[in-house]
């Protein structure tokens, strides 16, 4: 077999081959949302039918699969941020992502810890996501600081870390289920975002 030269497009998959990735794309979905990320990768395999060999091929790792089921949400928060340049105030604009980014940090329990030590590590399936999506967010943060709402001294890295962090506290609390928490956590937090005199009128 000729090896595929750079830049050649991946040969498409088989139907068989197409039909067990999407279903073990399902069967991830529905584990990670009972179990959280760190749900086994063997027990998908199986709800899904194929053996964990065939999880592999598809899904080398754990952060590959995480990164196949969350392509789509990763997309849309850059067009987010694109979009929220031109359609809304600064200060409006970057609370909205914000709030975005924290929907997102917690699809699945253990995500929000996820993407934090993903941007550690340049080899792990997600870190070109997780980068593409700071570097969005941070337009909108340089657009509010520039307005002169928003702190000069955060940088878009402070952001994605105390917004994975609030995710990641609002799993950690041991009582009832508040579905409000996480925002209510990040209004507080862009109290400290705001200059001294800075509208803040989006929180």
């Amino acid at each position: 077999m000729t090896p595929a030269t750079p830049g050649t497009p991946p040969r498409p998959l088989r139907a068989d081959a197409r039909r067990n990735r999407e279903r073990l794309l399902a069967e991830a979905d529905a584990a990670f949302t009972e179990h959280g990320t760190d749900a086994s990768l063997e027990e998908i395999a199986r709800r899904a039918g194929v053996g964990i060999g065939t999880l592999y091929r598809h899904f080398p790792t754990r952060e590959a699969l995480l990164e196949a089921l969350l392509h789509q949400a990763f997309e849309g928060l850059r067009a987010l941020a694109a979009d929220l340049l031109t359609s809304a105030p600064p200060d409006e604009a970057l609370v909205t992502w914000l709030r975005a980014l924290l929907r997102h940090a917690t699809t699945y329990s253990g995500l929000a810890h996820a993407l934090v030590t993903t941007l550690q590590d340049e080899t792990s399936a997600l870190y070109a996501s997780c980068h593409a999506v700071q570097t969005a967010g941070a337009a909108t943060l340089t657009r509010a600081q520039t307005a002169g709402t928003a702190r000069p001294d955060l940088t878009a890295a402070d952001l994605f870390l105390m917004t994975s962090a609030i995710g990641w506290l609002d799993e950690q609390t041991p009582t009832a289920p508040d579905p409000g928490r996480a925002d209510r956590l990040l209004t507080l937090l862009l109290e400290g975002v705001w200059s001294r005199g800075g509208a803040g009128g989006g929180s």
